[in-house]
Formats: structure tokens, C-alpha cells, sequence
């Protein structure tokens, strides 16, 4: 019998998406720090704190919710989260990543990637093709 030993991280980045797509605000409320910044790279750009984040993912022009794809332990409290972004005009637009950083078991750093292999070249790991 093989047993998978999955990064208490990973999980917690598996969890988050599980509540994203199941509508649990409550359970990302929990899951981010309350001075989490999120952003494609420039902090002061993006989400400055649990509240813009929170309004953020309740947008209404937003075209879906994207799809976990894969998780990746990077090490120093950092995953690398693939997802697929949804469908726009029967096109499906390439995978995008994120580096995800925790503390205390809550998310305090989302940076956003336009690839996986951004995404871990910024991890400081290598790729893996999903």
C-alpha cells in the first residue's frame, strides 16, 4: 500500500479552491490573513488586504471561476498553484499559476504568473507540465 504524504500547504491551497468553488465565503475569510496582498507582481497594484481580496473573487464580471489544476510544494511556506482560466468564447485561454505564500496556516501572499513555468521559475523550482 502507497501512501501519499501531501505538504500541509498544498493542502491548505487545495482546501481554499474547494471553498472558491463551492461559494464558502466563510472558509476563505479563514483561510486569507487579514493583510494578504495579491497582485501580478507590483503589491501596491492588486489587493491590499482580506476585504479587497474577498470583493475581488465576489466580482460579477468575471467570466467564471477557474479550475484547480495542480498544486506544487515550493518550499519556505510557498506553493505553486496551476489553474485553468475559464472558457471565453469557446476559446480556453492557456493555464495561468500563482505563487501562494502562507504563515500561521493563512495565505498573506498571492502573486499571479501568465505561466506555470513563470510561475515556478519565480518558486525557484523546476516545471512540471500538469
Amino acid at each position: 500500500m502507497t501512501v501519499t504524504v501531501t505538504a500541509p500547504n498544498v493542502e491548505l491551497a487545495r482546501r481554499g479552491y474547494a471553498a472558491l468553488a463551492a461559494g464558502d465565503l466563510a472558509a476563505l475569510h479563514e483561510l486569507l490573513a487579514p493583510d494578504i496582498k495579491w497582485h501580478g507582481g507590483v503589491p501596491e497594484d492588486g489587493c491590499q488586504n482580506r476585504a479587497q481580496a474577498l470583493a475581488f473573487i465576489q466580482r460579477d464580471d468575471r467570466p467564471g471561476l477557474p479550475g484547480l489544476v495542480d498544486v506544487i510544494d515550493a518550499g519556505d511556506d510557498r506553493v505553486v498553484v496551476i489553474v485553468q482560466p475559464p472558457a471565453q468564447d469557446g476559446e480556453t485561454p492557456p493555464l495561468r499559476a500563482n505563487v501562494t505564500t502562507f504563515r500561521d496556516g493563512r495565505v498573506v501572499e498571492m502573486v499571479a504568473y501568465e505561466s506555470p513555468q513563470d510561475a515556478c521559475a519565480a518558486a525557484g523550482i523546476p516545471s512540471r507540465r500538469p
